[in-house]
Formats: C-alpha cells, sequence, structure tokens
C-alpha cells in the first residue's frame, strides 16, 4: 500500500539528510495567516523562557518560605529575650525593696 507523499518518509533512499529530498508543505498557508516563521521564532524562545520559570518557580518558593520563616524565628527569639529581660528587671525591682526594708530595719533599731 502506496500513499502518495508518504513512501520517502518511511522508507528514504538514504540515510545521509543531504541526500534525502526536502521536506516541502504539501499545503500552504495564505498570507497573512495566524501563524508565521518569525513570530514562531519568538513563541519558542519566550515559550522555553517561560517553561525555565516555571521550573524555578518552586524553588524560589521555599527560597521565600524560608526567608519568612527565618524572619518568625528571629521575630520569637527577640520576644524570648525581652521577655527574659523583663523578668529578671522584675526580680532585681523585688531584690532592692527587700534590701531597702532590711537596711530601714537594720537602722530603726
Amino acid at each position: 500500500m502506496n500513499i502518495t507523499g508518504t513512501g520517502p518518509i518511511d522508507r528514504p533512499h538514504t540515510h545521509d539528510p543531504q541526500k534525502q529530498d526536502p521536506m516541502t508543505p504539501t499545503t500552504y498557508e495564505p498570507s497573512g495567516s495566524a501563524t508565521s516563521t518569525a513570530s514562531t521564532i519568538g513563541a519558542n524562545a519566550s515559550r522555553q523562557n517561560r517553561t525555565r520559570e516555571m521550573q524555578l518557580i518552586p524553588e524560589a518558593m521555599a527560597r521565600a518560605h524560608m526567608q519568612e520563616r527565618r524572619l518568625e524565628a528571629d521575630a520569637e527569639r527577640q520576644a524570648v529575650r525581652l521577655v527574659a529581660a523583663r523578668r529578671m528587671q522584675r526580680r532585681a525591682e523585688r531584690v532592692s525593696l527587700r534590701a531597702r526594708r532590711a537596711l530601714a530595719m537594720a537602722v530603726m533599731q
């Protein structure tokens, strides 16, 4: 079964690409059609860039997530230090009051 136009594709006369018949489209697109060769090259390049960007999205998201976690950890550490500092300040004030009372009691006697 030999359909016209498919013979050289299935069974080429030679395997050397330069000796084969050039590939020519059997139907020609009308002028002004939606797909032109100039826009296709740019579209392929932008599509390739978009694909690369799409592949890098999870990495960028992970980086942003890690930075957010780091900022949260820093804020939590600062809050813990502040609570500890206030606790120590209250303890120091209580000790100071005890010392004043003890001194006042010693002076009165």
